[in-house]
This record gives C-alpha cells, sequence and structure tokens, in this order.
C-alpha cells in the first residue's frame, strides 16, 4: 500500500523548510524511511519502488503530511 503526501500540509517547500515548528531542520519523514523511498528536492518525493510500506515516514511526519493510501 503506497503512501500518499498532502504537500498543503507538507513542511518542505521550493527546496527548503517553510515550518517554524520545525526550527528548519526538517528532520522527520525522510530519515525514518529504512529503505530510502523518500528524499527532499523542490519537494518530498517518493519512490514506490523502494517503499517497504512499513509506515515509519506516517509515524515521524509531524505535520500529518504522509497517510498510508489504499
Amino acid at each position: 500500500m503506497p503512501i500518499k503526501i498532502n504537500y498543503k500540509k507538507c513542511c518542505w517547500k521550493d527546496g527548503k523548510c517553510s515550518s517554524c515548528s520545525c526550527g528548519g531542520a526538517c528532520i522527520g519523514c525522510v530519515e525514518a524511511c529504512p529503505v530510502g523511498a523518500l528524499k527532499r528536492e523542490r519537494k518530498v518525493i517518493f519512490d514506490s519502488k523502494k517503499c517497504i510500506d512499513c509506515g515509519a515516514c506516517v509515524e515521524a511526519c509531524k505535520h500529518d503530511a504522509i497517510s498510508l493510501s489504499n
């Protein structure tokens, strides 16, 4: 079951953190992924071929921007 990213809620926009709540550190979903299925570019990019459906990114996202889609 792949994840879904709500880019309106995601704090990573235009290649940088846009949220004061994470202090510009933006540590969370990308670092939580054990297989590197997420990476930060201009926005958070998801590679469904690498994803193992563990849900670690969902739990780590402080902004509730990631969910498991069905």
